[in-house]
């Protein structure tokens, strides 16, 4: 690819519509979070002003539950006296730089997440898209790397700083490009592996490699004069060697701790998260999730040795609770276990550095199961994120499954919210777990276009138990997390109701398929039914109520202004979140009504 065609999506038809999109999404967001307040001019139509007032932005909406700005892209003009401006995400950010509390050291660097953002946006608009219909009758991983939005709610929410645009092509999900993983050899005195167990390190990496690669990675070793066996085997992002391993950690190469042992044979598509990757080669194999010292919607994309330890027995803890749970049984949960780990200990940046710090993060692995091997027959795979694609012509992949499906839209809808809302609400009702569920970290087990079961994924980082007491091995204390009483039941306040029913019913109240009354209604009924088949946990619904009046306004994007390099501090859940006001609960009309 020459320099020329490497940025040929950057033109000024696809980099105005991404400006377009992009100020839809920032006016739609902030508005929701409170940083903006929206002036009502007439007929649907709002205003908001820039800092100093020089500046108005005029735009068409209608207001939704939970306060979602439903904001029509080609309504938005921008105006500066009387003359008519062209929309641009970064001017924005700028020009209302106060009212989004962005401080001179965050907003440069969130202006590169911005600019970045927008580059992916372009590509995306100027590949070839399958419309919606299409893409609901497509496999896995076409969507997958269908999907154009990336997180609904962070704004500056393809960051990726690090990337090249070369590097862009080659690693994005939508690129779709085919990677070949790199792999190192670690000296076993300076890597730790741990696994479940029902796995141990052989079986693993003969499993992943074959007789073939694992011996031609010995005669490379045993030809630098050293043994397979002293070494531990590390898949590598390849933009992770070039970009940090082959500098920062020449030293441990240089003296073979670590010993460089090229591309294995299988080739992988990066998902959603981006660091991680499926293998199409052989699908039935483990997912790989790398480190990657790439800035992303709020985190360096690291990995950490010491964290990645606990993480087989996590997985395995979690595997146990819902394989012995009737109503996780009854809702055909399942999880796909993080089933081993291993992390490279660079003794010298440990010694320099706190826990948290990214020089600790730069080199470590895990394997996680794939769903293909679980599949039924004539079953498919879909990422529950696709439930909120749109495509070019503003149809949905969600509105076309349930056509696809032949079912009623809430006959269609009540299924998806068994499979899903069911077991959180028992996971947070009778364990007091909570999981982070948002669209990326669900796989959806499909019947045609019918959602029959949901996958959970990114378990052990994701995972927390908020019940101060609960008794844990040893090895998975480290999920149990304080959590205020008044901040427990937002884990489905916010990322369920939030984070992503908000963007749904948006979606499909849009196009026409349900109304909102129909949506909400079907979710207390779901949440309702569920209530009364554990009549045992009534007391924890009297304390942590589903269908209160409203709860409080937990805001994503006041994280990432604050603090775009560590948003939440995993150890500390609820400590860093924005509470901003509260939400009327969508739900609490419908409640049931009790029993005279």
């Amino acid at each position: 690819m020459t320099p020329l065609e490497a940025v040929a999506h950057l033109t000024p038809e696809h980099w105005a519509r991404a400006n377009r999109l992009l100020v839809r999404k920032a006016l739609a967001e902030f508005s929701h979070e409170r940083l903006l307040t929206p002036e009502p001019l007439n007929d649907g139509r709002y205003a908001v002003r820039s800092d100093d007032g020089a500046v108005e932005y005029r735009f068409a909406a209608r207001l939704l539950s939970l306060d979602h700005w439903q904001i029509d892209a080609d309504s938005i003009t921008r105006h500066r006296g009387e003359d008519e401006l062209p929309l641009d995400a970064i001017d924005f950010c700028i020009e209302l730089r106060e009212a989004l509390g962005l401080s001179e050291q965050i907003l440069p660097v969130y202006l590169e997440e911005i600019s970045s953002t927008l580059a992916g946006s372009a590509y995306k608009l100027a590949k070839p898209q399958l419309p919606a219909a299409e893409l609901a009758r497509a496999d896995f991983q076409a969507i997958e790397t269908g999907m154009t939005e990336g997180h609904p709610g962070f704004v500056a929410n393809n960051g990726r700083i690090g990337f090249g645009v070369h590097e862009y092509h080659r690693y994005a999900p939508e690129a779709a490009s085919p990677v070949r993983l790199i792999w190192l050899a670690a000296l076993r005195e300076h890597s730790t592996f741990t696994s479940c167990s029902d796995l141990d390190y052989d079986g693993l990496i003969q499993q992943e490699l074959g007789e073939q690669v694992l011996g031609r990675f010995a005669d490379t070793l045993s030809g630098l004069g050293l043994d397979l066996a002293d070494y531990h085997l590390i898949p590598v992002h390849p933009w992770q060697w070039w970009n940090k391993l082959s500098v920062t950690f020449a030293a441990e190469v240089a003296q073979q701790r670590l010993v460089c042992l090229g591309p294995g044979d299988d080739e992988y598509l990066a998902q959603q998260s981006i660091r991680t990757f499926f293998n199409t080669s052989a699908p039935s194999k483990h997912y790989v999730k790398t480190a990657l010292s790439v800035l992303n919607m709020g985190f360096m994309r690291g990995l950490s040795a010491a964290y990645m330890e606990a993480t087989p027995a996590i997985n395995d803890w979690l595997a146990r609770l819902v394989a012995g749970d009737e109503v996780l049984r009854a809702s055909r949960l399942s999880i796909i276990r993080e089933r081993a780990a291993i992390g490279y200990h660079h003794r010298q940046y440990e010694a320099a550095t706190g826990r948290y710090s990214p020089y600790r993060k730069m080199l470590a692995a895990l394997w996680r199961e794939s769903p293909v091997s679980t599949l039924e027959p004539g079953r498919r795979l879909a990422t529950m994120a696709s439930l909120l694609h749109t495509d070019h012509e503003g149809r949905s992949l969600a509105a076309a499954l349930i056509e696809q499906s032949g079912l009623a839209p809430e006959v269609w809808l009540r299924r998806y919210l068994d499979a899903y809302l069911t077991p959180l609400l028992h996971s947070f009702y009778a364990y007091d777990l909570a999981f982070m569920p948002h669209g990326e970290n669900v796989v959806m087990v499909l019947d045609g276009g019918t959602v029959e079961r949901v996958i959970f994924k990114d378990i052990a980082e994701e995972i927390v138990v908020m019940d101060p007491h609960a008794v844990l091995p040893p090895e998975v204390r480290r999920i149990r997390a304080e959590v205020p009483e008044h901040m427990k039941l937002l884990s489905i306040f916010t990322d369920v109701f939030d984070c992503f029913f908000r963007y749904f019913n948006a979606i499909l109240v849009s196009e026409g398929v349900l109304d909102e009354d129909a949506f909400w209604r079907t979710v207390a009924e779901c949440v309702s039914d569920y209530r009364a088949s554990v009549p045992h946990l009534a007391e924890k619904f009297d304390r942590y109520d589903p269908f209160a009046e409203e709860f409080a306004l937990s805001c994503l994007n006041r994280l990432q202004l604050r603090n775009n390099q560590q948003m939440v501090d995993l150890a500390d859940p609820s400590g860093a979140l924005q509470l901003v006001g509260t939400l009327k609960n969508p739900v609490a009309r419908f409640a049931p009504k009790p029993k005279p």
